[in-house]
């Protein structure tokens, strides 16, 4: 599922500027309404706008593509073959953009449909999601078939990465994807993931940057369950000379990376540091929630060879009871010639967001090269 972010028309800006959750209004219904009825004529729109539209300002995303799905569902006939036989013919023509807000979302409650209804109904449900991935993403309407349907499932996503359309490629291994965002959790696959490796192993050469990077999230997705595994199937996968490797694979263990795992680290070229110095400073040494606070590092390499270093820095945030927990950051990849000295700046902002909360206390900072922890220093925040 891919957004536009460069070159928006005035159309598509206006529709990004209303609150994510109210993209799903009275004209998203209308529009859909149309788009039915032109390929089904007993098609009664009013009564599927009023039930897609009922309290629908109290009703948050998600749960909207469901009443959206569910209104479907109430004015659609009854037998589910028939009904997204109706579906797929109303689909906008192709080719038509998935990246733009207003050409795909608008399909999203019908991969809804699909995952409610369709369970039973194996073949024409993958027939229909390989249809409308095309238009927007089935992603998340596959899954419930991945879980009811493994071998069947798996055994058709493998066929169809060779599918000339790179969005059916692309959702091949998206909607494989163990942790998926948004979806449900493949808690099988999540133990034994298996099935998924043939079908990475065929698309991470893929044309396709859209698909590589889709390949490269799913790596990423099973590095947080088999680390391990993923490593040395990153490493059988090195061993081939081809020019969008490198890049998937580092993508693709950016969690183990960042985590500081010093073997993801070798594979992508940042060995442990040899003869490395770092020191740190902070300052100010005290400042209020909102204010932010400037870091400070000089690396020496005393060492007779150049070395790759990937920087990083690490603050234990202070929780509720004077607990801690530490998030690394990203500061800078740099090559440091032997007996050369590099000094580093970042300024590290102490604003409170929607996903974490800040406490008063002593909080720590350290610097991270090739995940070794090589110097700390700390601030208080008031």
């Amino acid at each position: 599922m891919a957004i536009k972010d460069k070159n928006k028309n005035s159309t598509e800006e206006k529709a990004e500027r209303k609150l994510f959750k109210d993209w799903f209004d009275k004209a998203a219904a209308t529009a859909m309404a149309n788009q039915i009825a032109a390929v089904y004529s007993d098609f009664d729109k009013a009564a599927f706008k009023r039930k897609a539209l009922r309290n629908i300002n109290t009703l948050e995303f998600n749960d909207r593509v469901k009443q959206f799905a569910g209104a479907m569902q109430e004015t659609l006939p009854e037998s589910y073959p028939k009904a997204i036989k109706i579906l797929t013919a109303s689909l906008p023509k192709l080719p038509v953009s998935t990246e733009s807000v207003t050409d795909g979302w608008l399909q999203w409650p019908v991969g809804q449909f699909i995952a409610d209804n369709g369970t039973d109904h194996y073949a024409e449900s993958m027939r229909a999601m390989t249809e409308l991935t095309q238009r927007f993403s089935s992603e998340f309407a596959v899954r419930p078939f991945i879980v009811r349907y493994p071998k069947e499932a798996f055994s058709d996503l493998l066929a169809l990465t060779d599918h000339t359309n790179e969005h059916v490629r692309r959702w091949c291994s998206e909607g494989t994807r163990t942790r998926l965002p948004w979806g449900i959790k493949l808690q099988e696959l999540i133990q034994d993931p298996a099935p998924i490796w043939p079908i990475l192993h065929k698309l991470i050469d893929d044309d396709s940057l859209y698909v590589r990077r889709s390949v490269a999230n799913s790596i990423n997705d099973l590095s947080k369950d088999h680390p391990a595994l993923v490593l040395k199937k990153c490493a059988q996968w090195q061993k081939k000379n081809h020019p969008h490797r490198d890049w998937i694979i580092k993508h693709g263990l950016r969690g183990l990376i960042k985590a500081g795992n010093s073997d993801a680290l070798k594979l992508v070229g940042f060995s442990q540091p040899e003869k490395i110095t770092a020191e740190l400073s902070v300052s100010p040494k005290n400042i209020a929630v909102g204010g932010s606070v400037q870091l400070s590092a000089t690396l020496s390499n005393k060492s007779k060879k150049a070395q790759a270093m990937m920087v990083d820095y690490v603050v234990h945030y202070v929780r509720k009871n004077n607990v801690r927990n530490e998030k690394v950051f990203k500061w800078k990849t740099i090559d440091l010639a032997a007996g050369e000295v590099a000094t580093l700046s970042k300024k590290q902002p102490m604003k409170e967001t929607t996903i974490r909360a800040l406490y008063k206390g002593v909080h720590k900072v350290e610097i991270q090269i090739n995940g070794h922890r090589l110097a700390q220093t700390e601030f208080k925040l008031k």
